[in-house]
């Protein structure tokens, strides 16, 4: 089952609650999250080789479990059942994400809504504007063009190290 095919399934009125259960956070921005929503119906599907996959998983940071969206792609001409490496799809153009199979493994872990509210969540993290979104990384591109470009005495006057900002900040990682 495609992701459009489950957005054409249901209602914004069915998706809400599940969405205030899951991100109680974010009630504050739930009109954003209706014009996505709305927006998605809408728009016509674009062909895609990834397969979403939601799974729960426990942060290695603090312990906490959320569940997390990513995409694997599935066109190996040796092995079609075969996965690649899983990968972040935040700021895949919406259309492409309406062409995205689900993956059978998660719509049998998590109800429709559930899947649903876990990519609304996802494929707006940066923005509920898809301009605003591809601007976005274009900045995190700019940056790590800059951050490539940099020399090695440019990184060592403009740049603070993990043990350097966990000092600074008087953060205690794990007890450590």
């Amino acid at each position: 089952m495609k992701f459009k095919e489950l957005i054409e399934e249901v209602e914004w009125l069915n998706v809400k609650p599940t969405l205030f259960s899951l991100y109680p956070e974010q009630k504050k921005s739930i009109s954003g999250y209706e014009q996505v929503f709305q927006k998605l119906k809408l728009m016509p599907a674009n062909e895609s080789l990834l397969t979403i996959n939601v799974v729960n998983v426990i942060d290695d940071f603090d312990g906490t479990e959320y569940a997390d969206v990513s995409a694997y792609n599935c066109n190996s001409m040796d092995n079609p059942e075969e996965q690649t490496e899983s990968f972040a799809i935040e700021f895949t153009p919406w259309n492409e994400w309406l062409g995205m199979q689900i993956d059978e493994i998660s719509l049998k872990e998590f109800d429709k809504l559930e899947i649903i509210a876990h990519c609304l969540y996802d494929m707006t993290f940066y923005g509920y504007n898809e301009d605003h979104i591809q601007a976005e990384l274009v900045e995190i591109q700019n940056s790590v063009e800059e951050l490539e470009n940099m020399t090695d005495e440019e990184k060592k006057t403009q740049l603070k190290s993990w043990e350097e900002l966990k000092r600074e900040l008087d953060i205690d990682t794990l007890g450590q």
